[in-house]
């Protein structure tokens, strides 16, 4: 990836010229977890409906440590991004960690079926009706941190929409 500058969050063919791939949904890579990279990176989720969601009220995410990971619905629509197709911003990994982009993901997936498993953040998600039509993307790294490209993008997404992503509920 260039600069992060360079990046339009919203545009499909712009962020596969940049290097992501993927571009699959929740129920593409529930079926099929091996299709994701056994290496490193960062990944989007994107939401292609950007007309205003339908929250649940319960959402399908698991309680994690005991832990609620549902919240209001005032509070999602006051998360909630107009006009902006990505919703979540992660990274998996790093040069000193043995997470891939594979492990990561199918714990994010696993923790929307409703177990209990360690991926609390994007937990939003799960809160939103169209859930399973969600596309995960994803940019493999060799040798840059992901925790340094994924703050990044935080920082460029905030500058074009002055908020984090719906589901970045940190920075």
């Amino acid at each position: 990836m260039k600069k992060t500058t360079d990046i339009e969050f919203n545009d499909i063919e712009k962020l596969k010229k940049l290097g992501f791939s993927g571009f699959k949904t929740v129920l593409e890579l529930i079926a099929d977890p091996n299709i994701l990279p056994n290496q490193m990176g960062v990944y989007l989720v994107l939401n292609s409906n950007i007309k205003k969601p339908e929250f649940l009220t319960k959402g399908l995410g698991g309680f994690f440590k005991g832990k609620d990971p549902n919240i209001s619905l005032a509070e999602l629509k006051n998360n909630w991004v107009d006009k902006s197709k990505t919703i979540y911003i992660g990274k998996a990994g790093g040069l000193n960690g043995n997470a891939t982009l594979r492990s990561r993901l199918k714990q994010y997936l696993r923790f929307g079926q409703g177990f209990n498993v360690g991926h609390y953040g994007g937990r939003l998600i799960w809160q939103l009706k169209n859930h399973s039509e969600l596309k995960f993307c994803w940019l493999t790294l060799t040798d840059i941190e992901p925790r340094e490209l994924e703050k990044k993008l935080l920082a460029e997404f905030i500058r074009q929409n002055g908020k984090r992503p719906f589901a970045n509920l940190t920075g």
